[in-house]
């Protein structure tokens, strides 16, 4: 267990005033964890202090080889003001497996946990009250050594910052445009596809872009071998409903295993349905879409929990999908995802986690 360390700020920041107008990652909490990791040491000295920028070697390792990791978490308040996250462990493991293929130090689970609770707890008057905001919930760790050279760090930082954050909806659930790419690539088997790294993120911009322009809310990336298969979008993993049958990409390398994308499939095979989990060509998609069977597409990321697509354009061909409105599986599982998360519904899985008051 973390002897973690607090120092409170001494000019603590004013709290938004219209919590309908928070927008994301635009405002930020009092206070921030960092803990050390130093080759022979491990990691070390964790603690909570007031959110501050850092200073940094220009030669520091981060800036010149990106060797760096994060995740995407909410802390939700109740009707009954309790605090609680949604399967912190799942997004803890998660940021192993990115350490592992970034030459990163894991952090332990319990650890990772522990540091997150402590923060949320410390900040916990930043939880927004509103229905559908939430507090989110940046880790991430980065290379601090300096000194230049191709090889891993000897040293790191673990850092988690908050942001209270607005409705993703804030006007009702609005069903997105998506533009998939065929010329530009997300990743490819072996590359870091299945991590969250700053990279993967900073690759995708200039496809997000050019969608935009478009008129596109998102990019539908697909394989990176024969650029046939559909992978997942800009943020979010993606699942089709083709005549009764949900179909997603496996998660085998090249996919983000997405927490909302795992709960959304249990769920799914809970209320009885097949779910398939491969390779879907957007070929088939499409002619599915001609055929009347393209029931319902939607994407999953802790953002928006769900988000329901109206169009899919493939080589200037246009995919329309339930009369632009949203699907009754995708609003059912928007409700029942949101409904634990808010203590709306019972939590029937084992997937809240409440932050307890220690500070």
């Amino acid at each position: 267990m973390l002897d973690i360390k607090l120092t409170r700020t001494t000019a603590p920041k004013a709290k938004p005033e219209d919590e309908t107008k928070l927008g994301f990652g635009k405002k930020f909490t009092d206070h921030m964890f960092l803990m050390n990791y130093t080759a022979g040491q491990g990691w070390h000295d964790p603690r909570i202090v007031p959110y501050a920028p850092f200073e940094l070697d220009p030669a520091t390792v981060v800036f010149h080889y990106a060797q760096e990791i994060f995740e995407g978490m909410k802390a939700y308040r109740t009707a009954d003001d309790t605090i609680q996250l949604f399967r912190p462990e799942c997004n803890a493991r998660r940021m192993q497996d990115s350490a592992d293929r970034l030459c990163i130090p894991q952090i332990p689970v319990d650890d990772y946990i522990q540091a997150v609770k402590a923060l949320v707890d410390v900040d916990r008057d930043w939880v927004p009250h509103t229905d559908g905001a939430s507090l989110y919930i940046r880790p991430f760790v980065f290379a601090a050594d300096v000194g230049l050279g191709v090889h891993a760090s000897k040293e790191y930082l673990f850092c988690i910052i908050c942001s209270p954050s607005g409705a993703y909806y804030a006007e009702g659930i609005d069903p997105v445009r998506i533009y998939v790419e065929d010329e530009y690539i997300r990743a490819a088997p072996g590359l870091t596809g299945f991590t969250k790294c700053g990279g993967n993120y900073a690759a995708s911009i200039k496809a997000g872009e050019l969608a935009e322009e478009q008129g596109y809310a998102q990019v539908l990336w697909l394989d990176g071998v024969e650029k046939k298969y559909v992978e997942e979008v800009g943020s979010m993993n993606i699942m089709f409903k083709i005549d009764g049958k949900v179909y997603t990409a496996a998660t085998v390398g090249t996919v983000l295993p997405g927490v909302t994308r795992r709960s959304c499939i249990e769920l799914l095979k809970d209320w009885g349905y097949e779910v398939i989990e491969g390779k879907l060509a957007i070929a088939d998609i499409m002619n599915a879409a001609r055929e009347g069977k393209l029931e319902e597409v939607f994407g999953t990321g802790t953002a928006a929990v769900v988000s329901p697509v109206k169009e899919l354009v493939w080589k200037g061909e246009h995919a329309f999908i339930g009369d632009g409105k949203i699907g009754p599986v995708t609003q059912k599982l928007y409700d029942t995802m949101t409904g634990m998360q808010w203590g709306r519904l019972p939590d029937t899985k084992g997937w809240i986690v409440p932050v307890e008051k220690v500070y």
